[in-house]
């Protein structure tokens, strides 16, 4: 099962979803990315600090994730711009920035203290 390639530790405090085999791709197609992947949310640890003082542009969440793959990593924010054809006429799909882009991979940080607590 491609989430076994994943360690024990991402397993047991991670809620995972698999899409479209990205496991066994990011595993075997990008291993750098993988390992990048793999190794910040090995060393990722919530703060109750984190999610008990109030909220500005980014997260500590955020900034930690940034620190590890955007700063140590050489990861960077990616802006994509997206169109749609239709009947040849192009319409303009803007997106917002991805948080964490490197080699083709793109990984974007959603946080919601509303998560921590269900």
């Amino acid at each position: 099962m491609p989430i076994d390639l994943l360690p024990d530790f991402i397993r047991k405090n991670y809620e995972i979803h698999e899409w479209k085999h990205a496991t066994t791709i990011l595993h075997g197609d990008f291993p750098n990315e993988w390992n990048d992947i793999v190794e910040t949310l090995s060393e990722f640890r919530l703060k109750k600090s984190w999610i008990t003082v109030g909220g500005g542009r980014k997260s500590k969440i955020a900034e930690w994730i940034d620190d590890k793959l955007i700063k140590q990593r050489h990861w960077v924010e990616k802006a994509f711009d997206t169109k749609m054809m239709v009947d040849g006429k192009a319409n303009l799909s803007p997106t917002h920035k991805i948080d964490c882009y490197k080699n083709r991979i793109a990984l974007e940080v959603e946080w919601n203290k509303r998560s921590v607590f269900r």
